[in-house]
């Protein structure tokens, strides 16, 4: 039973960890639910088989269109939506047989709905179901004697889908951070299990494990990304959001370290240190080779006990055993009981008891930890580091108004014009391909320009939602054969392509496409209207769509993903700019600022970063230069974001920890950073640079220190110092493929000393 309990509950952590807070589960099963209550709601009032499509139809999309996270937000949301919905179901039945004055109407829908984004998720919810309503209409061929009835629909729908939100898969802020942090823990203990299986893993096998290892690495941060946009609504107060924030920021960063820093040891110790762990190894083996199977053993042993720390990372874990284990731990960063080593192999046993503090810190703050009693002098001392950080936890600062483009430069006015005219193409080219099913290419117009920012994301966009309808169709001819003329059977079928539709949508546009199309096949079956032909059509239709969103993004107002990257690219070259300048100057002495939003915002322009690069980096890319040169930049600012996250949370320490302590000279170490970054940032804007990037000595020797204990490994001095070099570094590789000059005296920096 034991063994059951264990395994039910691995094999839940992994789920969790691959669907951070169950968000993607709870939209499908909230969704399924308001679909299932609807048809049976409808089935007890005698409704027809084309109304309960529409009734289905509408629930769905009274679920899913709503995306605020307060709750009083989506109860009003909801309730301003079926007036709109009643609206938009009667203009589509009072012009379903004016085919000019219809096909008008739409377009400036379609305007409206895409223009209403810019007032927030209110406003994107309103639009989409105006949209999505009226092609509701088109789809059942709604008339005007048949409103009243479809008016019956429409209303027990929502309030179907209220009482599936509210009642059945009720949603609130906490219960979302909650599962958040679940995730959270879940995807930190697969993090250090990859690091574990580093460790012990044959050199064969090493590049299988790293692969598991930055996955789980990115899963990580992004578990850690979802928390920051659910801490305000989630948390009682700014003060607890700020305080949850920083601990998670410290468990990523620890967890990330000491991943950098078992992958270091293994490089450099290869098999004599870390490997030597055979049952039968020889008792004349050289006391180095001995010293070092004793570390890798013990190493071992405290990357499963931090392990073992993760997992019980709940509140009702009490006792003495978890206290020991995290208390030998926490010894090392105060190098009490480190074991003999390799300098490599012991800054990861240093990491580990970073981690250990971290995770410390987490529990603090989730359920406070009332287990000091038996804390040993190096515990307490972590504990008093956090409640005076703690304190230090001042209010918000008011964040600085962005100006806002106006007119046709502001995104939403932009994307409303070109998916206008787009599906205006698209009523046209769709009517001569089929006078009955000509939405299909608007609803593909529309859906390509959705979360698109440039024409790049609409061409690969476009072409997901062809690839998945094409293979759709297939699905769908074999499930409507199979279903025959059961309905129930059909209703059943189109329930589990909802789920899997709206399960897979963050993960995969095309899957998501695949479950519509084999979904649209069960609901042509059910109207009576299943062809062969008609799933054709829907391929052609969806090419065609596709086709004239791709148009409309390349000839109205493009915004061209060249320019859209260098955007982004700016963006985070000054997110990162602000921390390293912020970061530095707290190491050097200066004022106390929250870091830990800095680091964020570079993390959330980072990502933006990625997604803005996808047009480039996709198979179907054309240019492979170009797609291996922006993996590469991306790869470079990756690993400079890590270090500044890292040189962030190290300063965070400087005005409440004893061990850490400020020092002026680091001041100039971070001046020749911020100056490069600050050059490369002009060449991205095309405004001329002011100076060459410079290179040439290392950071270590910049500072002309006589103190040899400054560099000493693993102090916080030599942290410092390493992180900034591989920063200084980082920088000076981006200018190369950014075409950036280089001062001439770079070339003389190959001999001079680097850091780490």
């Amino acid at each position: 039973m034991a063994v059951a309990r264990r395994t039910a509950k691995s094999v839940w952590d992994r789920f969790s960890a691959s669907d951070p807070g169950l968000l993607r589960l709870m939209a499908g099963l909230r969704t399924v639910g308001a679909i299932l209550l609807a048809l049976a709601v409808l089935a007890l009032v005698g409704t027809s088989v084309t109304h309960l499509v529409a009734g289905a139809m509408t629930a769905m999309v009274a679920t899913f269109a709503i995306q605020e996270k307060e709750v009083r937000g989506q109860a009003i949301t909801l309730a301003l939506g079926l007036p709109v919905a009643l609206a938009a179901i009667s203009l589509g039945a009072l012009l379903n047989s004016r085919v000019i004055a219809g096909d008008i109407f739409f377009v400036m829908l379609i305007f409206g709905a895409v223009y209403s984004r810019r007032f927030g998720d209110r406003g994107t919810a309103l639009g989409l179901i105006g949209f999505q309503v009226y092609f509701v209409s088109l789809f059942v061929s709604a008339s005007v004697p048949a409103l009243p009835e479809l008016f019956l629909t429409l209303t027990i729908a929502f309030a179907c889908s209220a009482v599936a939100r509210f009642a059945l898969v009720p949603e609130t802020p906490e219960r979302t951070l909650a599962r958040l942090r679940e995730a959270f823990r879940a995807r930190l203990a697969q993090l250090v299990a990859h690091q574990i299986e580093l460790l012990d893993a044959d050199a064969g096998d090493v590049d299988a494990v790293l692969v598991d290892l930055r996955r789980s690495t990115a899963r990580l941060h992004e578990a850690a990304l979802m928390i920051q946009g659910r801490l305000e609504e989630g948390t009682r107060d700014a003060s607890a959001a700020a305080l949850l924030q920083r601990r998670v920021a410290d468990a990523e960063i620890a967890a990330e370290r000491l991943g950098v820093l078992l992958l270091n040891a293994r490089s450099a110790e290869r098999v004599e240190t870390l490997t030597l762990h055979l049952p039968n190894a020889s008792a004349a083996m050289p006391a180095r080779a001995r010293i070092a199977q004793d570390a890798g053993s013990a190493l071992r042993r405290d990357l499963r006990a931090l392990l073992l720390l993760v997992v019980r990372l709940v509140p009702d874990d009490r006792g003495t055993a978890l206290p020991y284990v995290r208390n030998r731990l926490l010894g090392y960063r105060e190098e009490q009981g480190l074991p003999q080593g390799s300098p490599a192999v012991q800054d990861c046993f240093r990491a580990v008891g970073e981690a250990a503090r971290a995770i410390l810190g987490l529990r603090l703050a989730v359920d406070a930890a009332q287990d000091e009693e038996y804390d040993t002098p190096e515990a307490a001392r972590s504990r008093e580091e956090f409640e005076a950080e703690e304190i230090s936890i001042s209010g918000e600062a008011a964040a600085a108004a962005e100006e806002e483009p106006t007119g046709l430069r502001r995104p939403t006015t932009r994307a409303a014009v070109q998916v206008s005219v787009g599906s205006a193409l698209a009523i046209v080219g769709g009517e001569f391909l089929s006078t009955q099913r000509w939405y299909w290419a608007v609803l593909t117009c529309w859906v390509v320009f959705l979360n698109t920012a440039s024409t790049g994301e609409i061409l690969v966009k476009g072409y997901r939602r062809l690839v998945g309808t094409v293979l759709g169709v297939v699905a769908g001819v074999a499930l409507a054969g199979a279903v025959g003329n059961h309905t129930w059977i059909a209703f059943a079928l189109v329930l589990l392509c909802v789920f899997g539709m709206f399960f897979t949508a963050p993960l995969s546009y095309a899957l998501m496409s695949f479950f519509v199309t084999a979904m649209l096949g069960l609901l042509y079956t059910l109207l009576n209207t299943y062809s062969l032909d008609v799933l054709v059509l829907r391929v052609e239709e969806t090419a065609l769509g596709a086709a004239c969103g791709i148009i409309a993004a390349v000839l109205v107002l493009p915004v061209r993903t060249s320019h859209r990257t260098d955007e982004e690219l700016g963006t985070v070259l000054a997110r990162l700019r602000d921390v390293v300048s912020a970061a530095v100057a707290q190491l050097s002495g200066g004022p106390a600022v929250d870091l830990v939003d800095l680091a964020r915002d570079l993390d959330t322009a980072l990502d933006d970063l990625r997604s803005s690069t996808k047009p480039l980096t996709h198979p179907i890319a054309p240019l492979r230069a170009r797609r291996q040169n922006a993996r590469y930049v991306v790869a470079l600012l990756e690993t400079c974001a890590y270090h500044a996250r890292s040189l962030a949370a190290t300063a965070e320490l400087v005005p409440s920890s004893k061990s850490v302590a400020a020092d002026a000279r680091l001041a100039l170490a971070g001046r020749r950073i911020t100056h490069n970054i600050d050059l490369i940032a002009a060449h991205v804007r095309d405004e001329e640079p002011d100076g060459e990037i410079e290179s040439g000595a290392s950071i270590a020797s910049m500072l002309d220190s006589g103190r040899h204990e400054v560099l000493r490994t693993g102090s916080v001095a030599f942290r410092v110092l390493r992180h900034l070099q591989r920063l200084d570094e980082g920088i000076v590789g981006l200018a190369r493929p950014l075409g950036v000059p280089l001062a001439a005296r770079e070339e003389k920096a190959a001999g001079t000393r680097s850091v780490g």
